[in-house]
């Protein structure tokens, strides 16, 4: 006997008015069709469940994950309650503004997608490809915050 176990949709996380918010700005500002809003969004959702539950090692999204997260902070009050309600703490958005290389992002997003599925979520492979893990502002890359809101990790602790 085989038993399938259903995947869970990071939009589950959010009232469905506030996802159709989101990917409706998404739609307008990258000029995106809905179903590639939505699927940004579902994946932007996940991804910042997986950091709320990840301290010790930095999560990063792939580019199109980033419009998700970018967009989302846009609305501070509903981020801030989501960041506390998955997190227990509020999860920054960190710009990597000195670049670790290509091969350093793509093991981040490989840990992403790990911890994104291991709490239970379905991962949409194409918006997780590594030939498009710069952030969406162009910089060589972006994390979350670690527990303590220090998402330097050179100074992590200290």
């Amino acid at each position: 006997m085989t038993i399938a176990v259903e995947n869970l949709m990071g939009r589950s996380l959010v009232p469905g008015e506030l996802f159709g918010r989101l990917a409706n700005r998404i739609v307008r500002e990258h000029d995106l069709p809905r179903e590639s809003a939505e699927r940004i969004m579902d994946q932007t959702l996940a991804f910042l469940r997986a950091c709320g539950e990840s301290s010790r090692v930095p999560l990063g999204p792939s580019a199109l994950v980033d419009i998700g997260w970018h967009t989302f902070i846009l609305y501070t009050r509903e981020y801030a309650s989501f960041c506390d309600r998955v997190a227990g703490r509020f999860i920054h958005h960190v710009p990597n503004d000195e670049g670790d290389g290509v091969t350093d992002q793509e093991k981040m997003i490989a840990r992403t997608v790990e911890a994104i599925r291991a709490l239970g979520f379905a991962v949409d492979d194409d918006l997780w490809l590594t030939s498009a893990v710069k952030c969406s502002d162009g910089d060589d890359g972006c994390r979350a915050s670690g527990k303590d809101g220090n998402e330097n990790t050179e100074t992590n602790g200290k």
